[in-house]
């Protein structure tokens, strides 16, 4: 029961410290606000486009590279 009790301690040190920091952050955003600091919006990534050549040299690369292991793998069975 000891464990429990240092447990709660422990969370209700965390949940006062959490509030302390939420309102030094208001405490900011309403400084950003009153200084004409618009809100940033999160931007998803662009999307990675790959070319035709590209995404065939690659197939052709995994395919030397499976045609490789399996020579191999016939090796090692004999």
């Amino acid at each position: 029961m000891d464990i429990l009790a240092a447990i709660k301690r422990e969370e209700r040190k965390l949940e006062k410290e959490l509030g302390k920091l939420e309102h030094q952050l208001s405490g900011v955003r309403a400084a950003a606000k009153a200084l004409g600091h618009l809100e940033r919006k999160v931007v998803g990534a662009k999307k990675r486009v790959l070319s035709a050549a590209g995404r065939a040299a690659i197939v052709k690369a995994a395919k030397k590279r499976w045609a490789k292991a399996r020579k191999q793998a016939k090796q090692v069975a004999r």
